[in-house]
Order: structure tokens, then sequence, then C-alpha cells
């Protein structure tokens, strides 16, 4: 493809961001010294090869997903963010966060004002979360409530229903075993091998804990991949998407995972023709990650329409995940020199 074509496509692009109505000829004379006929000739061509489309017969064109693709990879140009406009995004994030995940909260939140689209907070596997705290609540006959707390802030309950009331030895025996044997322990270190053989560990009180046993590994599964949304109103009040994709999508959010998972090695643009299984038809995910001691820790990504503006959106995304990167490692350092 020719220069002019990736200006012509380029201007195209931008001018549809901006109005969201199809770019006639006329409009890319601004952007490119042609004549309104060969602009039309070669926006022409542009459509031949899938890069543009035509709504109707007598309307400008629209750029497709193969022609923002193109756009992404080669033809934008970002917009550096000025001194102020970083002033504003760190006016947006906590001073003083208690745990990481409310300062990933955080951005989030303050992404999804920004964009007006909707966030996605997802973690990797947790090498760096430790077990804080397991207790068990007796909740009721033969119910019990597992709680456990995470370093990095996670929180999971779980009911678990025995076949039997357990006494108030061994609630204390259970207690003292995971202070001594799970505390402190990466969750990455959590494997069934390694928990059976801390089940055998209980001598007596094997047959009647190991069902707590048992529901704490579950836990930790459960801990090693979560996904989490905001601004979903964002996407239901956007006239480009479909609701009624919206809300199935809103109800099978963890399949989310498996469209993040190639973010852990860069920022990453996804649009829904390219994956079959996103259900949001006409909708795009940039997703970008944040990393704790040199490797990745989780991603932080937005979802809206494809007509949204990259230029000024990405820049964005990559300043929260970077501070976010920098916040966490100033916090631990801080922690290390108290």
């Amino acid at each position: 493809m020719d220069d002019r074509k990736l200006k012509i496509l380029s201007a195209v692009v931008d001018e549809y961001i901006v109005s969201g109505e199809p770019v006639g000829s006329k409009a890319i004379m601004a952007h490119v010294k042609a004549s309104s006929a060969t602009i039309r000739n070669e926006m022409a061509e542009l459509e031949k090869q899938g890069y543009l489309e035509q709504p109707h017969t007598s309307a400008g064109r629209v750029p497709t997903y193969k022609g923002y693709r193109l756009y992404v990879d080669k033809l934008m140009e970002q917009n550096p963010l000025s001194e102020e406009e970083k002033n504003k995004l760190d006016s947006m994030l906590p001073d003083d966060f208690v745990t990481e995940k409310d300062l990933v909260e955080s951005a989030s939140l303050a992404l999804a004002e920004l964009t007006k689209c909707a966030t996605v907070v997802a973690n990797s596997t947790p090498k760096f979360s430790l077990i804080s705290k397991v207790e068990v609540i007796p909740t009721g006959k033969r119910m019990y409530v597992i709680l456990m707390i995470t370093s990095n802030g996670e929180i999971k309950n779980k009911v678990c229903r025995l076949e039997f009331d357990l006494t108030n030895e061994q609630l204390e025996f259970f207690d003292n075993f995971v202070k001594q044997n799970l505390n402190g322990v990466p969750i990455s270190e959590i494997s069934d091998a390694n928990m059976e053989k801390l089940t055998e560990a209980m001598g007596a009180y094997m047959m009647t804990l190991s069902p707590l046993v048992s529901e704490v590994l579950k836990m930790t599964k459960e801990l090693d991949r979560s996904v989490s949304l905001n601004g979903q109103k964002n996407l239901l009040t956007c006239k480009d998407l479909d609701q009624t994709e919206i809300i199935s999508f809103l109800d099978n959010e963890k399949e989310l995972m498996a469209f993040i998972d190639s973010t852990f090695s860069g920022l990453n643009v996804m649009f829904s023709p390219e994956n079959d299984g996103f259900v949001i038809h006409n909708s795009s995910m940039i997703t970008a990650p944040f990393s704790k001691d040199g490797q990745m820790a989780g991603a932080l990504g937005l979802i809206g329409p494809m007509r949204i503006d990259y230029a000024k959106f990405i820049p964005y995304l990559e300043y929260f995940t970077s501070r976010i990167t920098d916040l966490i490692s100033e916090r631990d350092d801080d922690d290390n020199n108290d």
C-alpha cells in the first residue's frame, strides 16, 4: 500500500472516531493533498482491499476492523500526555492505599470515568501473593464459613457443610495448624500434593478436618485467576453496541480471562471480529500489564466500541499501569526500610 492510501486510511479513522458518521472525500482533503476525485478512487481501492466499507451507496466510508488494525499497529500517532494531564491522572489515584487491589481498583474506576468505557482488571497467577489468614467460622448446625485473606488484599469465603459438628478442640487445632503451616505461604506453592501432605500431617484429626483443607485448596485455585469489571453502564448506554450482547457478556465476565492472556506480554488491542467468542460485536478491548518485583502481576484494560479514541486512551492506560507498577514498588521499598 502506498503512502497516500495510508494517509487516507488514517484520516478516515480519525474523522470517523470524532464524528461517528461515514467519511466522504471532502473531509479527507483537509488531511491529504489530492483532488476529491483522486481521494474517492483511493477510498474505493481501500474498500476493495477490505480496509474500508460503505454503509450506503451514496454515503462515505467507515473503517472495517481490518482498517482499525492497520491504524492501531502502524498509522496511529499517540498523543503524549502533558504534565498537567499526568498530574490529573495522579490525582485520581489514592495517595495512600491499604492493598494493591485498592490501588488497581481506583485506577480502573478512574479509567472508566475518563474514557466512558467499561474497564477490566485481571490478575495473573498470584506468584507474589501470600496467605495472610485462614479462619473457620461456625454459622449453624454442621455449617461453617471458611474465610481466607491474602497479602494482596484478596478476600475469599466459602460455605462448607460437614457431616458432623466440629468441637471447640477441633476448631482450635485447625486454627493453630493453619497458622503454622499456611500463613505466609505463597499461593503459587499451594498444590494438590502439598495439601495432601498437610492433611496427612494432621494425624488423628485428619478424617474430621480434611474437608476444610480441601475447601482451602479450592479457594486458592479460584484466586489463581480473577477478573472484574467497572463502568458497565458505559457499555449499556453506548449507541454503537447491542444491549442484548452486552448483557450476555456481563453475565459471563469470567470468560474475559481467555481474551486477556496475551496481555501479559505487553499492550494488546483486540477487535471483536478477530475473536468469535467475544460476544459484543463492533467492540474493541485494549489491555496493558502492570508488574511487581519485575514480573507481570496483572492487567488493566478498557472495553468499548471500535470507534474509540485509541490515540488518546492508550496513553491513559499505559500511564495508569506504569504508575501502578511504580507505586507498588515504592510501597514495598518503604515496608522493607521500616
